[in-house]
């Protein structure tokens, strides 16, 4: 996101890439009616209204009667496609176990032995001159792209959220039950999220960073985190 952006945030999933025609063809319908509506008002504004032989209008009340069902089926159905798309599990390559902590989240690589880390966000005083303030974290998430990935989210105290929203996830982590979902990350680059749940006074510093290399980074990255687990940081 950027400075003034009254847009979505550019996708880097396909997920998100979906989530944002769904937006723009709802905001199409939306942008019709409010048309409607508006031309509609300024006719009645505008005329006399002194007929003396309209006594009932039944075609006129089937079609606003009919119209907005045939409206919400339009919206209806692509919603509900990309809310089964967004439910499916692709045959994942890796599951990230998230784990949500007053005030930072814990990962690990299920997948891999001795591969597990908190993240907590970094202080002002400790920032990098290159760093987002209240958005970077002390350890980055490393994922790989074009590949699908596993998140099984839940929280150790209380409510919390793992947001991402170029990614377009979105997962309550509950404490005692396990939420999961999938993406696909499809582009390099750093990407941004936070804790989306009023979960106490320090939720909106929760911060979640993910860094999405390719597979032969993140198997470099993997192999180093092995061996050394203490010198990574």
């Amino acid at each position: 996101a950027t400075w003034l952006n009254l847009t979505l945030q550019d996708s880097a999933s396909p997920v998100m890439e979906q989530l944002i025609f769904f937006h723009d063809h709802a905001l199409m319908i939306m942008l019709m009616i409010i048309t409607a509506v508006f031309y509609t008002m300024i006719s009645i504004i505008q005329n006399k209204q002194t007929s003396r032989f309209i006594l009932e209008g039944q075609m006129i009340e089937t079609l606003w009667t009919i119209a907005p069902a045939i409206i919400l089926v339009f919206i209806a159905i692509p919603s509900l496609r990309l809310l089964y798309l967004m439910d499916e599990i692709h045959n994942p390559v890796m599951t990230l176990k998230t784990v949500g902590h007053q005030w930072y989240w814990s990962y690990e690589y299920s997948d891999f032995t001795k591969l597990e880390f908190d993240s907590y966000m970094v202080q002002q005083d400790d920032q990098p001159i290159d760093a987002f303030r209240l958005l970077d974290t002390d350890n980055r998430v490393v994922l790989p792209m074009n590949s699908p990935i596993r998140i099984i989210v839940t929280a150790a105290d209380v409510l919390h959220s793992w947001t991402v929203p170029s990614l377009g996830v979105k997962t309550d982590a509950t404490p005692g039950r396990l939420n999961q979902m999938s993406f696909s990350i499809n582009r390099p680059g750093l990407l941004y999220g936070q804790c989306s749940e009023i979960c106490g006074a320090n939720h909106s510093f929760m911060p979640i960073v993910i860094e999405s290399v390719s597979t032969n980074q993140f198997i470099n990255w993997v192999s180093k985190m092995s061996e050394s687990p203490m010198d990574w940081k």
